[in-house]
């Protein structure tokens, strides 16, 4: 889908917050019209000086004005600085939550576009850009508003020294323009290259254990090098560009006071230009070459931006352009709501869940599941199995929503579930992949995720979990903190923690892949037992181990993207080539 124009999203940022806006424009504008003034005064002192003028407060009213000016000037920097702070945060605010509500609106086992460190730099990188951009908007005109009211003042005074003074202005503007695409070009790589660095250093830093597996270190680093030296390259091209651009529009000023210098002596000579009005061109040629260099650096920033919101677009997952820009509501002020915790009532109670003709390829690889069948009483334990790769753990993703199916229907108690991914959620379903996530908060906080502490309910899913003694083990028990994504806790004790996740939320329907991969045995039945225990507790697991075969209810055995045959495990191990293969292998490991 098109990206809207650059000037599009800046409005709609406006938009949303337009008092916020205009009383940042208001201030700003006011400081700006404060700095005309001493120029103003500048010229009365000298003329009064030499005798060309008459103040009746005389030059010592004028000093005091100046003083009042720049206490004025300094009360309304601390009061714009304070909207300023306002305005950036909020629209900042803005883009990060909506790129945030489009990141988790994606199917959850979708991988994103971008790695994760490449993904968090367009959040924090290209939202400040944006945010950026759009606090220079106001202030860009309400400069060229009043430069243009000094541009007149210095006109009445000398028509032909104002213009010959401002042409270099006029030039470097133009030139300005003409370098935007050029920069924007500039500024895409640069982006490009840091997001990759990024990425390389999430990479490296969640495969610490693999690299030192593979002995890979060194050529880590030396890739990690090559991609630094490529952003080093894109980030020097980029402000080499946009610093060389500011060097000149900078210093147009001297080329302009420089001509005002040769033509006002003969002006001062002949008394048709008096040494305040010479004062006042100088004063007066500075602000409008500060506005011509402000506003050759937005030209090039307005470029970089539209660099910036295409990069985040893509996170959008396919929705209009529009929406990063939304209107929505951000909690900035006050206690942040309360979430209630998932409410049990008799429209979740399952009874049956069915679904009928699943299918799901992957696009890069064509495989997946299709034409699935799936049928979940109240109180049974369903377990799918299969080979690696046959398609197991897709099948229970596309069944919860968290891989968009392309075909199939799902019934919840008869009626059919529109979207699965918001229907498959607590109270109704609990889900703990294979490879669960920890936090790097206490054990509490992650098997809790923002739940009340209640603490028999906690104790309970601990226990079913398997994690009572392991807890006692522990430092602080649940309040120890586990570090980056559980780091310090075994394989099966941050496993077990997810089950505990999944028990504490009391889910009608409770879907497993593969939980017991990183247990023993011994822990493993204990699990499932305690798992049984619980009152009418309905489980579709994946599993290859014969704890939970000899326990299922119901056996769905997957090959190469089908099933392959469903039933008891004594119906399959007598009539399924496939199951006796999967069963036989199990002995012989």
């Amino acid at each position: 889908m098109r990206p809207l124009a650059t000037w599009r999203y800046l409005f709609e940022m406006a938009r949303f917050a337009p008092r916020l806006y205009l009383l940042h424009f208001v201030f700003w504008s006011a400081m700006i019209l404060l700095a005309l003034l001493p120029g103003l005064i500048a010229r009365a002192y000298f003329d009064t000086l030499t005798g060309h003028a008459h103040v009746p407060s005389g030059t010592t009213g004028l000093i005091v004005l100046l003083v009042l000016i720049a206490i004025g000037r300094a009360a309304l920097w601390l009061i714009a600085g304070f909207v300023e702070i306002n305005l950036r945060f909020t629209m900042s605010g803005l883009l990060r939550r909506n790129l945030l509500r489009h990141v988790l609106n994606r199917p959850g086992a979708q991988a994103l576009p971008y790695s994760i460190g490449e993904t968090i730099s367009r959040f924090r990188d290209d939202a400040y850009q944006a945010e950026d951009c759009l606090d220079w908007t106001d202030e860009i005109l309400g400069q060229g508003l009043f430069a243009l009211v000094a541009f007149l003042v210095l006109l009445h005074i000398d028509a032909r020294m104002t213009l010959v003074a401002n042409l270099p202005l006029v030039i470097v503007a133009a030139a300005a323009r003409r370098a935007g695409a050029a920069l924007g070009r500039y500024r895409a790589a640069s982006s490009q290259a840091t997001s990759q660095v990024t990425g390389a250093i999430g990479d490296m830093l969640t495969a610490v254990h693999t690299l030192q597996a593979a002995g890979a270190e060194e050529r880590t680093v030396a890739r990690f090098r090559k991609l630094n030296e490529q952003r080093r390259s894109a980030m020097l091209a980029d402000r080499l560009a946009t610093q060389a651009l500011d060097a000149i529009t900078a210093n147009t000023v001297s080329v302009g006071t420089g001509l005002i210098m040769l033509l006002a002596a003969g002006s001062l000579r002949n008394n048709s230009l008096t040494v305040g009005d010479f004062v006042l061109f100088v004063s007066y040629l500075g602000f409008i070459a500060d506005f011509t260099d402000g506003l050759g650096k937005f030209l090039a920033h307005y470029r970089q931006t539209g660099v910036a919101f295409a990069r985040m677009d893509v996170l959008l997952d396919g929705a209009p352009p529009a929406a990063l820009v939304a209107s929505t509501q951000l909690q900035l002020r006050g206690p942040l709501p309360t979430m209630p915790p998932p409410e049990h009532c008799t429209t979740n109670r399952l009874v049956l869940v069915e679904a009928r003709g699943l299918t799901y390829r992957h696009p890069q690889s064509g495989r997946g599941i299709a034409a699935a069948d799936l049928c979940l009483s109240r109180g049974t334990l369903t377990v799918v199995t299969g080979r690696v790769g046959a398609g197991k753990s897709t099948l229970l993703r596309a069944f919860l929503g968290l891989l968009p199916r392309e075909a199939g229907e799902i019934r919840w108690n008869g009626q059919i579930v529109e979207d699965a991914a918001t229907f498959f959620v607590p109270p109704r379903a609990a889900y703990t992949s294979q490879a669960p996530r920890l936090f790097s908060e206490t054990l509490k906080q992650n098997i809790l995720l923002g739940l009340p502490d209640d603490p028999a309910v906690l104790n309970t899913a601990v226990y079913s979990a398997v994690l009572e003694y392991e807890i006692q083990a522990l430092e602080a028990g649940l309040e120890t903190q586990v570090g980056s994504r559980g780091v310090k806790l075994s394989g099966g004790q941050v496993q077990r923690a997810a089950a505990a996740r999944m028990f504490v939320r009391g889910a009608e329907l409770m879907v497993i892949d593969d939980l017991s991969s990183a247990l023993d045995v011994e822990a493993e039945r204990v699990l499932w037992e305690r798992l049984f225990s619980r009152d009418a507790v309905t489980c579709l697991a994946v599993s290859h181990r014969r704890a939970a075969l000899r326990r299922a209810d119901h056996i769905i055995v997957v090959k190469d993207g089908h099933v392959e045959a469903q039933g008891t495990l004594r119906y399959l191990l007598a009539h399924c080539a496939e199951m006796q293969s999967l069963w036989h292998a199990d002995v012989l490991e």
